[in-house]
């Protein structure tokens, strides 16, 4: 687990229970070991320095959980994701500088596709020796085409295609171990507020707000992003749920389990 603002609620929530031994990885290890400590102070909680893009530090992580576990994990969580300020203009505007575009397509799909295919590749032999053998993603309804063209959302477009990505390869290993028992699946948090945009400036902020009247014209119920301890208690309890033998296999869906994913 990357242990984003987001994720953090997720280790806070899933610690609570003292039967459960919760890993997080993250790059900074000092910096979340002393937020740990200090908002959460459980001792079922471990912090590993890693970074999803980097299949080395992955195996030095599973390593330590194999020895941590006896060499089980039930659950894995992907939640690691790159949001940049990107997500607030289109392709008109990013088309200005091909070269720049380019660069943030790849950094997108390094990190919201590429890396969590290295994380469930190197965790995936200790699942497989644990009871509950779940797989999750944390995508995006922004990944979704019904979406996107039911209020023309043309913003956020690197963020939406790396997402889409994840869901497919989400996919492929539902078809690759589905019959191991190991079910995997792509979950929409909802639009959640981690402040992953850090809106700076008036443009910043108007461009939010478009962007969020899109949402709003989506779903005419949409208030707002929700909080992270809101998305993250809906999302547990779909993940708790849901079986390998079941419609979940492999699917992406909304953690409200409903067409819409705000």
């Amino acid at each position: 687990m990357e242990l984003s603002r987001g994720l953090f609620e997720f280790v806070r929530q899933l610690s609570e229970n003292p039967a459960n031994t919760v890993f997080g990885l993250v790059r900074d290890k000092a910096a979340v070991d002393y937020k740990v400590a200090a908002e959460i102070g459980r001792r079922n909680i471990h912090i590993i320095q890693a970074d999803t893009t980097d299949p080395a530090a992955l195996e030095k992580a599973a390593q330590y959980v194999s020895e941590k576990t006896n060499g089980t994990l039930d659950y894995i969580i992907a939640n690691a994701a790159l949001q940049a300020k990107t997500a607030l203009v289109g392709f008109n505007t990013l088309s200005n500088n091909s070269e720049a575009l380019e660069q943030d397509l790849i950094d997108h799909f390094r990190i919201n596709a590429i890396g969590p295919v290295h994380l469930f590749n190197i965790f995936i032999p200790l699942i497989l020796n644990g009871r509950a053998k779940k797989v999750i993603a944390i995508s995006t309804g922004m990944s979704d085409p019904n979406m996107t063209l039911k209020a023309d959302i043309f913003q956020a477009t690197s963020y939406a295609m790396s997402k889409a990505a994840l869901n497919m390869a989400v996919a492929k290993f539902s078809a690759l171990y589905r019959e191991k028992g190991v079910l995997c699946m792509a979950i929409c948090p909802g639009a959640v507020d981690t402040g992953s945009l850090q809106i700076a400036t008036e443009e910043e902020g108007q461009r939010a707000m478009a962007m969020f009247q899109k949402f709003k014209d989506y779903s005419p119920t949409f208030q707002g992003p929700i909080k992270p301890e809101d998305s993250v208690k809906s999302v547990l309890a779909l993940v708790n749920k849901a079986t390998v033998d079941s419609v979940y296999a492999g699917i992406f869906i909304s953690h409200t389990e409903g067409q819409l994913y705000l």
